[in-house]
């Protein structure tokens, strides 16, 4: 008995032992997943503005012609690009399925809503269809902190500068842009380049000269 034992002692306290020529298939692997896993950590989709949004019908308000101007544009409808069967074509081309519904696709729900995920902004398309597309939060900042407080109808005069400092993006910066124009989307490759001076003239709402003059 006491035999058994030293065999069975032994046979557990041997090494494990790899073949040496698997070695740089696991060395492979490993750096593989480092790769994602930094790949997803740097290039996770984080919105700018982290607070209370408001709708972009609070903001048509006061902008009744850029709210009309931005319905028209591709920004504003680029939730319809995630139901099934549009932009087939396009989609079917990187590896998409042109006939699946990704109106609840977490992965594409931040660069085609406002505010997912955060407090007023998009839930659904039933619960929160204000918030479906890119409106104009998504650019400059939640309005919880600065609509109807800086920016009120009674205060038509207010400063940009007193709005800004209470967190409206203005001008919207390149960053902000970068949020979604980036290399994580599935219909550019990896040495995708975003120029902004270009890209910021298409998409965007006309800019018509305001009635009041707010300074800088």
């Amino acid at each position: 008995m006491a035999e058994e034992n030293k065999d069975v002692s032994e046979t557990k306290a041997m090494p494990l032992h790899i073949p040496e020529n698997t070695w740089p298939v696991i060395v492979i692997l490993v750096m593989l997943a480092l790769g994602a896993l930094i790949y997803y950590s740097f290039g996770k989709h984080e919105h700018v503005s982290q607070g209370q949004f408001v709708g972009p019908g609070k903001c048509k308000t006061c902008h009744e012609k850029q709210y009309a101007s931005w319905k028209k544009t591709r920004m504003a409808n680029s939730f319809n690009m995630l139901r099934p069967g549009v932009k087939g074509q396009e989609k079917q081309m990187v590896g998409l399925n042109p006939d699946k519904d990704y109106t609840q696709d977490e992965t594409c729900l931040p660069c085609h809503t406002t505010g997912y995920g955060l407090v007023g902004g998009f839930v659904s398309i039933e619960k929160t269809p204000d918030m479906a597309g890119v409106s104009c939060e998504a650019c400059h900042g939640h309005g919880g902190t600065y609509v109807s407080s800086v920016m009120s109808l009674n205060e038509p005069k207010f400063q940009t500068s007193d709005a800004r400092k209470a967190g409206l993006v203005y001008p919207p910066t390149e960053n902000v842009c970068r949020v979604c124009h980036n290399a994580r989307s599935p219909y550019v490759g990896m040495d995708y380049k975003f120029y902004y001076d270009e890209r910021v003239k298409l998409g965007t709402h006309e800019h018509y000269h305001l009635k009041y003059e707010h300074g800088r």
